[in-house]
């Protein structure tokens, strides 16, 4: 493989990527067309390059690619890491990330991708819940004095026990990490609790709903008939339900995680460059 295939396949991800992020930032989703016409392009690219050079393992390294990350991607929407577009954007780059013609080095050039995208996804993610969290601090000082008041108790206990190993770490380092680590992860899942109970909550007319929103609680609609709220969120049947028999909705708002996949897409490139 040459540094020209390397350098269309990045084009062609980074491109589509893009289109991905502006379109999720706008719309909060990532349109199926945009997902599956990436994966058609890197692959059609793959089959006819190969097929003019008369060696298909540039080709199959794509398909390998895209079977492993569809799984990856099936994975993270289950277990409720991702929702559906981000899923999906992260299959169709699957068929663009094998550059190599060997696939125990593509393998570790995956798990590089994966380390990146993790880590540019905690620091994207504390960055959001800090943004969100001063932009409607008044919500969130709410939602977490509400918070702190139910838990008091433990709370109080696990920043005694925080205090403890702090106070120890004078004597042994060890210990000053473990009380860190007690105290900044037990604050820091309260705030985005906090913050995704009361400050990623809208409410907006029916109209304006679209297939996939997450309502926030379960919605009666008769005696026999209750739309639940679920992570795969609305479907059209539940659209059409709503808009008949009612005006206006609570729908949760998740953070736009499509710039993660940009970000450890482009650091990726240039770490191999």
């Amino acid at each position: 493989m040459t540094m020209f295939e390397v350098i269309f396949l990045f084009v062609l991800g980074l491109i589509w990527v893009v289109f991905a992020v502006v379109q999720d930032l706008r719309s909060r989703e990532i349109s199926n067309w945009l997902n599956f016409s990436l994966v058609i392009f890197a692959l059609g690219f793959r089959f006819f390059y190969s097929l003019f050079n008369e060696s298909f393992g540039f080709f199959f390294q794509g398909l390998i690619g895209f079977g492993i990350f569809f799984v990856l991607g099936n994975l993270m929407y289950y277990g409720r890491f991702f929702a559906g577009g981000d899923a999906k954007l992260m299959m169709s780059l699957g068929a663009i990330l094998p550059i190599y013609n060997l696939f125990s080095v593509n393998l570790k050039f995956f798990l590089l991708f994966f380390i990146l995208f993790l880590v540019a996804g905690s620091v994207y993610g504390l960055s959001s819940i800090l943004y969100i969290g001063i932009k409607n601090h008044k919500l969130f000082v709410k939602g977490f004095s509400e918070k702190f008041s139910k838990h008091k108790k433990l709370l109080i206990a696990i920043t005694f026990a925080s205090c403890v190993f702090l106070t120890l770490g004078f004597i042994e380092k060890f210990y000053l990490y473990i009380g860190l680590f007690i105290f900044v992860s037990t604050y820091l899942f309260i705030c985005s609790k906090v913050i995704d109970a009361n400050c990623m909550v809208r409410k907006i007319p029916v109209k304006y709903l679209r297939e996939g929103d997450w309502i926030c609680n379960n919605i009666l609609i008769s005696k026999n008939k209750k739309i639940i709220s679920s992570w795969d969120g609305l479907s059209q049947k539940d659209i059409k339900l709503l808009r008949k028999n009612k005006k206006f909705v609570l729908i949760k708002q998740g953070i736009p995680f499509s710039p993660v996949f940009l970000i450890a897409y482009v650091i990726l490139f240039i770490w191999i460059i």
